[in-house]
């Protein structure tokens, strides 16, 4: 185990060693008497090693290196794949849900033609996201709070850019109150129908 460790130690420190300008220069691979395998500058009886160049990225420089780590666009000569239709059809806009269901709905889209490998979908509710791009198109809302929420889909390509979002939907929640007389859920209610 600890020479496991050891050789962590190593390959970070030879990272490092190529990393740093000031310190570059030729890499060797020794075996010594015991089959452990050394990295060294100093070229005795090992051989060269050719190291290909890595990223340093700037810890203090987060937002630039984030932008830079990102894959490319495709190139303007590569169409990139065209969907005819993405929409919220579940719940329909305007929709109320009604004491009962909690806050709890079920999202279903129309994707035509049907999500193309690497594609995912988001969902955002009022303007956040509430459910992770996933390869599907349908999603579960529960505990919705009382009033008017804002919901929308985007669909996101393999290198995680929004590609497409759906049209807005409002749906408005109802939620039971104690507080309230008639409502179902309390227990001083009395049902007309019994």
């Amino acid at each position: 185990m600890t020479e496991i460790r050891a050789m962590r130690a190593w390959m970070g420190c030879l990272i490092l060693m190529v990393a740093v300008p000031a310190l570059a220069a030729p890499i060797y691979r020794h075996v010594d008497a015991d089959g452990n395998v050394v990295y060294s500058d100093e070229p005795k009886t090992g051989e060269r090693v050719d190291l290909k160049p890595i990223t340093v990225v700037d810890p203090g420089d987060a937002g630039a290196s984030a932008s830079s780590a990102r894959p490319s666009a495709p190139a303007p000569d590569t169409p990139a794949f065209e969907y005819s239709r993405f929409e919220i059809v579940s719940p329909q806009n305007g929709q109320t849900l009604p004491t009962g269901q909690a806050g709890n709905v079920q999202v279903r889209l129309v994707i035509e033609p049907p999500l193309q490998r690497g594609d995912r979908v988001q969902l955002r509710v009022d303007g956040e996201i509430r459910q992770s791009p996933l390869q599907t198109n349908v999603f579960a809302l529960s505990q919705l709070e009382r009033g008017e929420h804002r919901l929308q889909a985007e669909l996101l390509d393999a290198q995680g850019q929004v590609r497409l979002a759906t049209p807005p939907v409002t749906l408005y929640v109802q939620r039971a109150s104690v507080h309230l007389p008639a409502n179902p859920n309390n227990p001083g209610t009395r049902n007309p129908n019994r």
